[in-house]
């Protein structure tokens, strides 16, 4: 590769920031590129927080990326309503040719995922969040 080579390669958008939400129960922050955004969720997911989960994991999947990796690592409460959430954004990526993939840490999320089997579908991680 050569020095004018470099001048013709696009880099790819980064994605960065805070989603602005109006539910003190969960923060919604989105990072990476547009083809492999992660979309970091805090605090509690439930019928009152799901629908802002669904609004972002919308806005990423309509980007068409080849992967979005959502990180539940922070969430300390995950309940049908993110499940259904998280089960919606899946069959959206699948169909426009891209696919989610799960992190998280604690029992209170991933035995849920299990029990409904989107553990193993959304292809989950269980990730050590004391060793990072």
């Amino acid at each position: 590769m050569t020095a004018s080579s470099l001048d013709c390669v696009q880099a790819e958008p980064v994605l960065t920031g805070v989603v602005p939400n109006p539910s003190a129960l969960v923060t919604l922050a989105v990072a990476g590129s547009a083809s492999h955004p992660q979309l970091t969720v805090t605090g509690e997911v439930d019928c009152s927080s799901a629908p802002e989960v669904r609004a972002v994991l919308d806005q990423l999947v309509d980007a068409a990326p080849t992967e979005i990796v959502v990180d539940l690592t922070g969430v300390t409460f995950l309940d049908s309503a993110g499940l259904s959430t998280l089960a919606a954004a899946h069959r959206r990526a699948l169909a426009a040719g891209g696919r989610l993939r799960l992190l998280a840490a604690t029992r209170a999320v991933i035995r849920p995922l299990q029990i409904t089997g989107l553990w193993d579908l959304l292809d989950g991680q269980q990730v050590d969040t004391l060793a990072c």
